[in-house]
């Protein structure tokens, strides 16, 4: 184990995957020593490691939980990094936009980080049902065209992890976890947009996104630090060897600052609902719009950004936006009534 801190520490020689599973085994088994996971987690929050350790690393937690039992080929994933600017849930509501304009959208998250809510939390207010396997992720996008997929989908040992090294916190300690999140998680869709706060780890993203040949992966990136795209900023999209920039006030209303994205006062929920029926601000709206556009061009939906923007703002000033959220919610309610849980 000396060896595998050492290397991380040092950088100088990767860490493969036999000590990875050697260090996870240990974990298990409750035999890690005192200070060891914190140790292992600060170092690879430090910086990015290499390439060799990272794919390392990514493979050993792939081969010791069992592959998807179902995919979702057609289906496209946002996910971001976290770590930006406190926003309200832009992403989330992306996800809902995008699949009432018929986009097929499975969205990964998690508990919050930096934000007031993550986009599971967020959903537990809004009484959107998170799924707790494939089978039901499978079951919500065939009924809603979107699926919010639980914790289940992330590798047992991050939530091991966690527990290791209480009374640290993860947030602080293991910022990697959430670096690397979008490519932790096990799910088999075809396309996934992925904001990336921090530009230090776009070269360590930007392989794991090249390590996965069925899956067209855009990350994307703006000064800001907001791990989504944002019309009031330039943002740079990185696909394969690919770059494409979108200039600043090019696909939304011109003006906009952080400041109009981020968590009001107010209740999340109904933060949440203004914003998919268009009574938010006008720069809340048009990110939301604008990161749908990217899921329905990405998802093949449209054929570019600039007509996807308009069907997106079209999708929340008509009505089916939030149309499809009231749905998701009666749902979870009959299903909760049904079951005696209520």
């Amino acid at each position: 184990m000396d060896d595998l801190l050492a290397a991380l520490a040092n950088r100088d020689s990767p860490v493969d995957r036999e000590s990875w599973h050697t260090f996870f085994n240990r974990l298990v088994s409750r035999k890690l020593h005192r200070g060891e996971a914190a140790a292992v987690l600060t170092s690879l929050s430090t910086a990015m490691p290499d390439h060799d350790t990272l794919g390392a690393l990514l493979d050993c937690l792939d081969e010791r939980r069992p592959a998807p039992a179902v995919g979702f080929a057609g289906a496209v994933n946002i996910v971001g990094t976290g770590g930006g600017p406190r926003t309200f849930n832009v992403s989330t509501a992306a996800a809902v936009v995008a699949a009432a304009m018929g986009a097929r959208v499975v969205k990964t998250g998690s508990r919050r980080y930096t934000s007031r809510y993550g986009s599971l939390d967020l959903l537990d207010r809004l009484g959107v049902r998170l799924t707790t396997s494939y089978e039901e992720t499978a079951e919500a996008l065939d009924r809603f065209g979107v699926a919010f997929a639980g914790l289940f989908v992330y590798p047992a040992e991050i939530a091991l992890l966690a527990k290791e090294i209480l009374p640290l916190d993860l947030r602080t300690v293991g910022r990697f976890v959430n670096s690397v999140g979008p490519f932790l998680a096990a799910m088999p869709v075809s396309q996934q947009l992925t904001g990336v706060a921090n530009p230090a780890v776009l070269p360590g993203l930007r392989y794991l996104a090249g390590r996965l040949p069925d899956r067209q992966v855009w990350l994307c990136h703006n000064h800001l630090g907001v791990d989504e795209l944002v019309g009031f900023a330039d943002n740079l999209i990185l696909c394969g060897e690919d770059e494409q920039r979108l200039p600043a006030d090019t696909y939304t209303r011109p003006g906009g600052a952080l400041t109009d994205l981020a968590s009001t006062g107010c209740d999340p929920v109904e933060q949440f609902l203004d914003v998919l029926t268009g009574q938010a601000s006008a720069t809340a709206v048009d990110a939301v719009c604008l990161n749908a556009a990217a899921l329905a061009v990405l998802n093949g939906l449209y054929g570019d950004i600039a007509s996807a923007v308009l069907a997106a703002e079209d999708t929340v000033h008509n009505g089916a936006a939030v149309d499809l959220v009231h749905r998701m919610r009666t749902a979870r309610a009959t299903n909760l009534l049904a079951a005696g849980h209520v």
